[in-house]
């Protein structure tokens, strides 16, 4: 089984991703949990490149040639062996953060993005997908405070993209949530880490 969380900045998407291998686990499942981009220390590298530094370091097209050439390793090397052994593979972000962050709210090139899905990605449809949704402004203030008190600061370059851009993310994850319906489900992230957690064992086993 291959699971896949998405979301803004700060919706709380490392945490649940934790929360649930735990409680998968704890039935008795075999589960990996990766992040992207990242997975692999080469895709690792590329993600060191993509989350720090300025704003504008990147346009959206490269953000995305990136984010496909970090994808490539981590498939090659983490999700496809672990899916293939029988294993639960759980993944912060994927795919569909491509889409969102640089084709809907960054601008990048629809046709660039399907050549590279189906180049890179395809046939690699997780069985479910829970996007996380809050307001931006209060994922930022949970981003902001995460930065500031972890090793995580230096990554901070999506987040200080700004308000509009972020505005324009939640908009596309809801659409996306609405067009594929039968894989994904959006998860109200406002509450206790509890609260959001059963919301998604619910939808798990609905």
């Amino acid at each position: 089984m291959f699971i896949t969380f998405e979301g803004g900045e700060g919706t709380g998407k490392s945490t649940q991703v934790k929360v649930l291998a735990e409680r998968l686990r704890a039935e008795g499942k075999d589960v990996v949990t990766t992040r992207e981009p990242g997975g692999t220390p080469d895709a690792e590298a590329l993600r060191g490149l993509l989350v720090s530094g300025e704003p504008g370091r990147w346009t959206a097209n490269e953000e995305l040639l990136l984010n496909f050439a970090a994808r490539s390793s981590h498939l090659r090397h983490e999700i496809k062996p672990a899916l293939a052994s029988g294993k639960v593979v759980i993944c912060d972000r994927f795919v569909d953060s491509s889409f969102v962050y640089q084709v809907a709210a960054g601008g990048a090139d629809k046709m660039l993005f399907s050549q590279l899905v189906q180049t890179i990605a395809k046939g690699s449809v997780p069985n479910f997908t829970f996007i996380l949704d809050i307001d931006p402004t209060l994922g930022a203030a949970r981003a902001a405070t995460r930065t500031a008190t972890t090793a995580g600061a230096a990554e901070n370059r999506f987040e200080r993209k700004g308000e509009a851009f972020h505005k324009a993310v939640r908009s596309a994850f809801a659409e996306v949530a609405n067009q594929h319906s039968q894989r994904c489900h959006l998860i109200d992230a406002n509450g206790s880490v509890d609260e959001v957690a059963n919301r998604i064992w619910a939808k798990l086993h609905g």
